[in-house]
């Protein structure tokens, strides 16, 4: 069985569609999601995604994407973080890619989310995209080993991955992992500890092969953990289990998935 540790099933290319996209989980032994908050304003139908449904998870965060919005405040995150469906603070992370200039804010967004983590005890969901080095240095000056987390659809070195996993980490791999073009990620998919690796699909993007250009959703996780299979020499069934078993234990789900 498989896990799908971050989706956006509230977003609308996925949301009209909420019956069939939990029926095909089921058909591809996808056991459980974990549905992951960008904004503040959209959070409330998060969390409801996870209130519906047993199997659906939630986090709570704001994305380092969006600039133009009230700024959380770690109190108000560490309270959004009470409820049990709640299982992390993020997405959060920094950003160079999409956006340019005084990019300060987001720093500042970071450090909050990390310093709710430490406080709720909960673990961070990181976004890190042409900005691995200062990711990693406010991790360490804001004590992000404190909380953990996940360095969700890493595309990143092996040398980056080596540092979050020294902060003790755990790297989740996409879609992106399953693309021809994606050598040097398919290395590092290699070298991760299978007991320190996550699989996801950040549906509604990144459809891994055979999908890839299509609307992604949770149930085609599980192509993630063929190709990390594939490429490492293993059966399907230890990615499937390892990858299960560290999620449980990362964002302490009590009941056996």
């Amino acid at each position: 069985m498989f896990v799908d540790s971050h989706c956006h099933l509230d977003f609308p290319e996925l949301a009209g569609r909420l019956p069939e996209i939990l029926s095909r989980m089921r058909d591809n032994g996808v056991k459980a999601a974990l549905c992951v908050s960008v904004t503040l304003e959209d959070f409330p139908r998060v969390l409801a995604l996870a209130e519906a449904h047993d199997h659906l998870y939630a986090s709570v965060g704001v994305h380092p994407d969006y600039p133009d919005l009230e700024e959380p405040t770690v109190s108000q995150l560490v309270a959004l973080a009470q409820h049990p469906k709640i299982i992390a603070i993020g997405e959060t992370g920094l950003d160079y890619y999409r956006l340019t200039g005084d990019l300060e804010w987001q720093r500042q967004r970071f450090r909050t989310h990390i310093r709710a983590a430490r406080k709720t005890g909960k673990p961070l969901i990181i976004h890190t995209r042409s900005a691995a080095e200062d990711t990693l240095r406010l991790m360490r000056e804001e004590g992000a080993e404190q909380a953990g987390g996940v360095m969700h659809c890493f595309t990143e070195s092996q040398a980056v991955a080596d540092a979050a996993l020294e902060l003790g980490f755990y790297i989740s791999f996409s879609g992106i992992v399953t693309f021809k073009s994606a050598r040097e990620l398919k290395a590092v998919a290699c070298q991760v500890p299978l007991e320190r690796m996550l699989i996801e699909t950040d549906s509604p993007y990144l459809a891994p092969v055979p999908h890839r250009g299509k609307t992604n959703e949770p149930g085609l996780v599980r192509h993630v953990g063929e190709e990390i299979a594939r490429l490492r020499g293993i059966p399907l069934q230890d990615v499937a289990q390892a990858t299960t078993a560290n999620f449980n234990k990362l964002f302490k789900i009590n009941k056996q998935l």
